[in-house]
């Protein structure tokens, strides 16, 4: 869908921002936001979907700086991850489908170095919890208070936490407390495409006081 291409776009741009040249991509699916990463030192993907690693690899294959695995965040292997000695990690809109995001966190925590840091994006209100939400295979939704503590308790400090896409907060909450609906319509999705320029360049300036995501940058000390 056209209006999350360009969503997503804006996320992954902010994103990119806060990484090093080492990257490990903790849900890498096919590659969308590796795109963002060409030019960096090394980039490893991994992803728990066999196709997708795949299809990553087929994507980017002659790119010496990129590898794919499958593995899950959650793997007893995932600390062996260490030997590609990454400096950052980004896990964009994938924490929330993880049952255990409290080990996910302390694993992200024991492959980086002193001064690594982690970028993450995941659904924001725990109020916003609704049918979408549940097929779309999410556990949780978070506050800013339960995504600090889940992070410290891994060990992590919270250096960036801040609000995103105020716009689709109302869309969701609409569609969660009032319809009851299991996807966005046609007709939403039209209405957010021609907002998300303009939202983009409001939210680049200053925080919404909510929104639909969380944006955070953690650090290991």
């Amino acid at each position: 869908m056209e209006f999350a291409k360009r969503y997503f776009e804006w996320q992954f741009t902010m994103a990119a921002k806060h990484l090093g040249s080492r990257v490990l991509e903790i849900g890498c699916g096919l590659g969308n936001f590796t795109q963002h990463l060409l030019d960096r030192e090394f980039v490893v993907g991994i992803d728990i979907e066999p196709r997708c690693i795949e299809g990553r690899n087929r994507r980017f294959a002659g790119r010496p700086n990129l590898i794919g695995i499958g593995m899950d965040v959650l793997s007893p292997e995932f600390p062996d991850l260490r030997r590609y000695e990454p400096t950052s990690i980004a896990c964009l809109n994938v924490l929330e489908h993880v049952h255990d995001d409290a080990l996910a966190l302390t694993h992200m925590h024991g492959v980086l170095p002193a001064g690594g840091t982690v970028v993450l994006i995941v659904p924001a209100f725990e109020g916003l919890y609704g049918p979408i939400d549940k097929l779309l295979g999410h556990y949780r939704r978070y506050s800013k208070r339960s995504l600090r503590e889940t992070a410290e308790g891994a060990g992590l400090q919270v250096k960036v936490l801040r609000y995103i896409n105020s716009i689709g907060f109302f869309g969701w909450w609409f569609n969660a407390r009032i319809l009851k609906k299991t996807e966005q319509s046609e007709a939403q999705i039209k209405v957010f495409d021609r907002l998300v320029p303009w939202l983009s360049r409001v939210e680049a300036r200053m925080e919404p006081p909510l929104g639909q995501s969380i944006f955070a940058v953690m650090v290991k000390p």
